[in-house]
């Protein structure tokens, strides 16, 4: 190599510092002119000087490299191959090759640095597919037995995967560069799994055979045998790999379940119950699910449990529903019910067990609200029935709000199916309840009680029929002290006042103001100089002051009173009206009690009675024997209640009178004596329980009277709406009238209500159309 010189002549003896790009070494640019003294003398006095001169531009220096051009040697490619290929079919026939492994990867290197990429790629793809070729076609006619022949079929698959993995490792070079840079061309290691995929469809007995083999094996596993499950999870593997798991065999395999569990379906139906059938539908979809998790493939599992639902299932759920649901339903098996609606749910059949509920229930309150047998037990049925749905609502259906709802409008379907009989023996359940005498009943207890009634008050159409017999109920328990509780029974207004308006409870909210009342005009009367001069001592008299309206309506019973208690009113009487004038009072005698004491020769008692009772009794202060149409003339008694309190007295469990002749019910021609042998353990004997029970004509009368409430309601309504409309149609005004009502009618009885209020004159028909209502003014 030479340095170029710059054949311009320089001034003597100047040295200019230059660069070199390649070395930086300093470079002395002109001729050597050492030898001239002057030159060698200026050029020392430059340098002790320092004198900086400006040098002249730097120049650049070329290099030039001359290196001929590498050849290659003949039959380079041909020889490099043959080694490849010596490896390759080494690798395949799984021999040793006298080649290492990195002298194969420069080879395979050394080929693509000289563009032979493509060529060295075909030659190994045809050589991987003749040996390919040849082990899938050596598995034809194999082994008879499909377990072997999975075994062998696994074996192949497995050599091609380590093989085409070895090869893959001595090509990487043409896998990193050619394979990248070339479009449509796969990688060595997919190049093998086409091939392989190719050469096992060329062979569709090794193909049909292995799937059959597969699906052999996992019927076994189904029937309750042992298999491999690794030599399956590797032959899915491989279908995976190739691509063809979803034609090849996931298809035939989810028509293989199909069949297997529509018969096995099919035949546990027949042979068990709902119960143990749905627990092995459980198993089974359980088994499905940890197949998919051990050796099929993720995307088979929706399906499968699919078709296994659908199997086991969909099929029939119609018949394990009529089968088994009401035998869960009567056992309360909680467990078996939360299987089924699980179960149910996966294959949107909810709605199915919705209606199987529905029905249940039905059928089930039906046999308690319409045995009127039964009537005395119906609400404490109704509620332990409830308290069952309840509880299975919460525990087996997951506190599902239709099903919920489907409760309810069950409920509120057999509670209206005789119209106002449960909504009275809900009122006397709640009497029941809250009357004095419930012994073991906390107040939480108690309160309970109350709040669970109160949901089956919620589904009565009728309230004002249960707002009567509360009332009379209440009444009674208010005036005869037999109340358990005035907290509980506030309570319960509370209750009803949320459920249905304060319009609903402001009667009996007025009788408990009233008897509040009583008790401080109690107080005042007994602080009045009435009482204190007037009133005998040893006397207590305590009178409850009723507002009518609160009150029910009490029938007036008429008693010819002694002359002692007539007295008493009278003294009670002066008091009031001198206290509060220009009222006028009233006297409820079938309402009063007292408390008599009685000499027996056995002993002195104290007798809890009522005033019809207090009347008979003190009869026989002056007479040892009596008639009955004696007492009924002494008394004025009518007849019936006078025979219900002979009865009592005479007939009861605390017999204070005797009867001749002996029997339960009170004929004419009875004689009654005073019982001179009354014995009994206690000083102070109730007898006055009469008072609290239900006549039939007690009964009737406040049915009556809802039902005449009624009437009224329906007029103001019909009037009220044709106030509005002036002119209506009968269909539209029906539709009004049901939309206003609270309680259930019948079209029938709207229209006699409408044929009143036409003879009454409030409304008139339409000359020229007899279905349209004009409101007259």
């Amino acid at each position: 190599m030479s340095l170029p010189t710059n054949t311009k002549r320089s001034p003597p003896m100047k040295k200019a510092k230059s660069i070199d790009s390649m070395n930086g070494v300093d470079a002395v640019l002109g001729p050597a002119a050492s030898d001239d003294p002057n030159a060698r003398a200026l050029m020392t006095a430059n340098l002790s000087r320092k004198k900086a001169t400006p040098p002249h531009p730097p120049k650049k220096l070329l290099i030039k490299l001359h290196k001929g051009k590498p050849t290659l040697r003949p039959n380079f490619e041909e020889d490099t191959w043959e080694k490849l290929k010596s490896a390759i079919c080494a690798i395949f026939l799984k021999q040793p090759d006298s080649c290492d492994l990195e002298k194969l990867y420069q080879a395979v290197n050394d080929l693509c640095l000289y563009k032979m990429g493509g060529n060295l790629y075909q030659r190994i793809e045809k050589e991987c597919e003749a040996h390919i070729s040849a082990a899938l076609q050596s598995l034809v006619g194999q082994s008879p037995d499909l377990i072997v022949f999975l075994s062998l079929v696994e074996r192949c698959w497995q050599d091609l995967c380590d093989q085409m993995l070895m090869i893959r490792g001595i090509a990487l070079y043409l896998d990193r560069t050619y394979v990248k840079q070339t479009t449509n061309v796969r990688s060595l290691w997919d190049m093998g799994l086409q091939l392989f995929c190719k050469h096992l469809s060329l062979s569709p007995e090794v193909e049909h055979k292995t799937v059959t083999g597969l699906l052999r094996m996992i019927e076994s596993e189904r029937s309750g045998e042992s298999v491999d499950r690794t030599l399956l999870n590797h032959l899915l593997k491989m279908f995976t790999a190739l691509g063809i798991y979803a034609e090849t065999f996931e298809k035939p395999f989810l028509e293989c379940t199909s069949e297997f569990y529509a018969a096995e379906g099919i035949k546990y139906m027949q042979q068990s119950d709902a119960p143990d059938y749905l627990k092995h539908v459980e198993t089974r979809l359980q088994e499905e699910h940890e197949r998919c998790l051990m050796y099929l493939d993720a995307s088979t599992r929706k399906p499968l449990i699919a078709t296994a639902e659908k199997q086991l299932l969909e099929r029939h759920i119609p018949a394990i529903l009529d089968k088994g649901f009401t035998m869960l339903m009567d056992g309360n098996r909680i467990e078996d019910l939360q299987r089924m609606y699980s179960l149910s749910s996966r294959v949107n059949a909810l709605e199915s067990l919705k209606q199987a509920l529905s029905s249940y229930i039905r059928r089930t309150g039906q046999g308690i609200v319409m045995d009127e047998e039964k009537d005395k037990d119906m609400v404490s049925s109704l509620l332990e029935f409830k308290a069952s749905l309840d509880a299975i609502w919460e525990e087996s259906f997951f506190k599902n709000e239709a099903f919920s709802n489907t409760t309810k409008d069950a409920f509120e379907y057999l509670i209206n199916l005789r119209q106002n009989r449960p909504a009275e023996l809900i009122a006397k359940f709640l009497d029941e309840k809250l009357r004095a005498g419930n012994k073991g009943t906390s107040e939480e207890e108690l309160e309970a009680t109350l709040d669970k009634v109160l949901v089956l008050f919620r589904f009565i159409q009728g309230k004002d029929v249960f707002e009567a017999f509360y009332k009379k109920d209440l009444a009674k328990r208010l005036l005869l002290g037999k109340s358990a509780s005035i907290d509980a029974e506030k309570s319960m207004i509370s209750k009803l006042k949320t459920e249905c308006g304060s319009q609903f409870t402001n009667k009996l909210e007025g009788m408990f103001k009233d008897i509040e009342l009583s008790k401080e005009i109690n107080e005042s009367f007994k602080q009045s100089s009435q009482a204190r001069s007037k009133l005998a001592s040893g006397i207590e008299m305590s009178v409850h002051v009723l507002t009518t309206g609160f009150w029910p309506t009490y029938p007036p019973m008429d008693v010819r009173l002694p002359h002692e208690l007539n007295v008493y009113q009278d003294i009670f009487k002066e008091f009031y009206l001198s206290k509060y004038s220009g009222r006028r009072l009233m006297w409820q005698n079938s309402l009063g009690h007292c408390v008599l004491k009685a000499d027996f020769p056995k002993g002195k008692k104290e007798l809890a009675v009522s005033l019809f009772q207090t009347v008979v009794l003190m009869l026989f202060n002056d007479a040892e024997k009596l008639s009955f149409q004696d007492i009924k003339d002494a008394t004025g008694i009518e007849d019936k209640e006078l025979r219900r309190t002979l009865q009592s007295l005479a007939c009861g469990k605390v017999r204070v009178l005797q009867k001749m002749p002996k029997g339960r019910d009170v004929e004419d021609d009875d004689l009654f004596f005073f019982n001179d042998g009354f014995t009994a353990p206690l000083y102070r004997i109730k007898v006055n329980a009469i008072q609290l029970k239900e006549t039939v004509e007690e009964n009737t009368s406040t049915t009556e009277r809802v039902f005449q409430d009624r009437q009224y309601q329906i007029d103001a309504a019909i009037v009220r709406i044709m106030k509005t409309r002036k002119v209506l149609s009968h269909t539209l005004l029906i539709t009004e009238l049901f939309q206003q009502l609270k309680f259930p009618i019948k079209p029938a009885d709207l229209k006699k209500r409408i044929e009143s209020l036409i003879d009454r004159e409030y409304l008139e028909r339409d000359k020229s159309n007899p279905q349209i209502y004009n409101y007259l003014a």
